[in-house]
């Protein structure tokens, strides 16, 4: 028998590990809200009024259509009251360029042509130190939890040493965001793609994400129309044997020439991998194309204002919706939130099929877009990109990443629809709560993190302005292609086109 001085010990270490774990699991009522749950049979919205939804550890353990007797509640839950507010499940971004942050304004009448010289990694290392794309991602991810996105699939092409990627995924694990964090294999000067691989097999290893919202994924554009086959070999390998989370890829087609489209990948039996495979923009689409998307089960990311803003368009996402969800692309050249992008593909889709009957010389009797699928397409379409079935709803047994909105401010007062409401109604300023994880990343309209206002926007800016500066004084490159004629909105001399308002 042990001796009972050999017993005690380990019956401590046994009890400091049940504490802990049962300060861990807290539980909290959201109750006397509007609750926008996601029925798994119908496989739609469905509006629950003056309900209640308890949040146990990290996921959604019930739904109650009436307030629930403290005796159906965990002990020690605590109860937030959400009258005449709005709870949803929150928005998943599902292309971003986390680090870019420090660009913000820069580009704000820049074209793709102009970005990729100019802003894209390879281009903008020189300007950016491992401590920049640090707090560069680590402010850019608090923008978008302050604006209701708890999950986010970040193209991660700051991975130009192996510094420079280890600060941004951690400052991914440290913003406590959901964040698919996509290691890039790029072709770079001064860091080979054999480095690059070897720097991610590392990285991968170490595990550094494990237990945190934070999980690792793999990001590469070069799989067409003629790929390095040895560097698309150590890709899946790499893919299996670390069972990374997912692997994203830009593909522009059409006058761009950056093709790496749905067929390529096809061709090299990528797209049946089993891993969630995610197309940004797949601009130019073609009907091959989408037919192999829907044949395999992966999706496009549309990134509304990005392809509006930089002119590769989006002429026929609409047509694939069933394989598509929403991102923001390069944030720092636009809003950063995904209702934005949810609001404009809304009524971009909506003018592209009202287009079809006015060419026609006919009146559209019916809206062929409603919000419910707009909500869709910036929630539960993201959870479907990275196959996930219990990310972008509110559900029994989902994730607790939480949207609570403010029912009664000036541009939500008077809905009747919660969900028309938030996607036409609402503005970033009405996210009063987020939560990831079923723990507070903003409460009562403020990020949570105290590093927010007493370090992170300090460090942010000081990193921002230097920044700034290299590239106000570093000349713009010369481009070639095609010109845009300018709008005018002046008479007379001039046209009110500013070329900047930058100050150094």
């Amino acid at each position: 028998m042990m001796p009972l001085r050999h017993i005690l010990p380990l019956l401590l270490q046994v009890l400091d590990i049940s504490a802990a774990c049962a300060a861990n699991t807290t539980s909290t009522l959201f109750r006397n809200g509007t609750i926008v749950a996601f029925n798994r049979e119908t496989e739609s919205l469905e509006v629950i009024r003056n309900g209640a939804v308890l949040v146990t550890g990290d996921r959604i353990a019930s739904i109650f259509p009436n307030l629930p007797t403290r005796s159906e509640l965990p002990s020690g839950t605590e109860e937030v009251d959400i009258t005449d507010k709005i709870l949803t499940t929150g928005f998943i971004d599902t292309h971003r360029h986390g680090w870019q942050t420090a660009f913000k304004t820069l580009g704000s009448n820049t074209s793709l042509i102009e970005y990729f010289p100019r802003y894209i990694g390879f281009a903008a290392q020189g300007h950016v130190s491992a401590e920049d794309v640090y707090i560069g991602q680590l402010a850019g991810l608090y923008e978008a939890l302050n604006a209701g996105v708890t999950t986010s699939v970040d193209h991660a092409h700051h991975t130009w040493s192996h510094e420079a990627a280890v600060a941004g995924l951690q400052a991914s694990i440290d913003s406590n965001a959901r964040v698919f964090w996509c290691y890039t294999i790029q072709d770079r000067e001064n860091f080979s793609i054999d480095e690059q691989l070897a720097d991610l097999r590392a990285v991968a290893a170490t595990a550094s994400f494990r237990g945190t919202p934070t999980s690792m994924g793999i990001a590469y554009d070069s799989f067409g129309p003629n790929p390095n086959l040895t560097v698309v070999e150590a890709i899946v390998g790499l893919i299996r044997e670390f069972n990374l989370s997912v692997l994203t890829t830009h593909s522009v087609q059409g006058p761009y020439g950056f093709d790496n489209s749905p067929e390529d990948l096809d061709s090299l039996n990528i797209l049946n991998l089993p891993i969630p495979i995610i197309i940004s923009h797949a601009s130019f689409l073609t009907a091959a194309g989408a037919t192999l998307l829907r044949s395999a089960n992966q999706y496009i990311s549309i990134t509304p204002e990005s392809e509006m803003h930089y002119g590769h368009g989006h002429p026929t996402a609409h047509l694939i919706l069933d394989q598509a969800a929403l991102g923001v692309d390069t944030h720092f050249t636009f809003s950063t939130d995904i209702l934005t992008q949810a609001r404009l593909w809304l009524q971009s889709a909506r003018r592209t099929r009202y287009e079809l009957v006015l060419d026609l010389w006919q009146t559209p009797i019916n809206n062929p877009m409603s919000v419910n699928q707009a909500f869709l397409l910036a929630t539960r379409h993201g959870g479907l990109a990275l196959r996930r079935d219990d990310l972008g709803v509110l559900c029994e047994g989902a994730k607790a990443d939480l949207v609570i909105w403010d029912g009664t401010s000036p541009g939500m007062l008077g809905w009747v629809d919660p969900v028309a409401a938030v996607i036409l109604h609402a503005n970033i300023g009405d996210v009063q709560g987020v939560m990831v994880d079923g723990r507070w990343r903003k409460r009562d309209g403020k990020i949570v993190d105290k590093r927010y206002e007493t370090e992170v926007k300090q460090r942010f800016l000081e990193s921002a302005r230097r920044i700034q500066r290299d590239l106000i004084n570093t000349p713009l490159p010369v481009l070639n292609g095609g010109i845009t004629q300018r709008v005018d909105t002046l008479r007379g001399e001039g046209d009110g086109y500013a070329e900047t308002l930058l100050e150094v």
